[in-house]
């Protein structure tokens, strides 16, 4: 295993791995949580060894672009995280996410373990039942192949860059909703 797999979680932590467009969206939604210890964007999906974002972002590796979360699921558990997963991005659109087109903006899940798989079909199986929304639920549940860490510029990217046209129209936007919905599990 390299150092840019994923080496799985410590003992008293359990790791997840989701893609849900671009992966400062998600990255800056999961490092406001207080009960997640480490939120790291890259790549996973695809078959090329330790891609580049700008490989990534041909669509040609097959990578969608990623955040890995390490949390303490007895205190925040993988249910959780995955409605969050669902609040902040839209799991009907097929290879997209707003203005970011592309296989490496799809939604997915990449599961660590049989439970998670079993969790994540779970939680698709319930929002369509509910008819949370208009179109059918296209995100991906798939074993974890390998994790590559992302280029150390895109880390805290939202926290770097807010002022920013994409933090402020795109992302800003996400994490609105997260405080609206999700205010107490933000930290202080």
């Amino acid at each position: 295993m390299n150092d840019n797999q994923s080496s799985g979680a410590q003992p008293d932590t359990e790791v997840a791995t989701l893609a849900g467009g671009c992966f400062w969206c998600l990255e800056a939604a999961y490092e406001q949580l207080r009960d997640v210890k480490k939120v790291v964007s890259g790549y996973s999906g695809g078959q090329l060894p330790n891609p580049s974002y700008e490989q990534v972002c041909t669509g040609q590796t097959g990578h969608a672009e990623v955040v890995q979360i390490t949390f303490d699921p007895s205190v925040v558990s993988f249910n959780d995280l995955l409605d969050i997963f669902f609040l902040i991005h839209d799991p009907t659109t097929l290879n997209r996410q707003g203005y970011d087109s592309g296989t490496q903006y799809r939604s997915a899940i990449y599961y660590h373990s049989d439970e998670q798989k079993a969790l994540a079909e779970a939680a698709i199986t319930d929002y369509t039942v509910r008819k949370v929304w208009d179109d059918p639920i296209v995100t991906e549940v798939t074993a974890l192949g390998d994790f590559y860490a992302a280029e150390e510029y895109h880390y805290q990217y939202y926290q770097r860059n807010s002022s920013s046209g994409y933090c402020q129209f795109v992302i800003e936007p996400k994490l609105a909703k997260l405080r609206k919905e999700r205010f107490a599990a933000l930290k202080a």
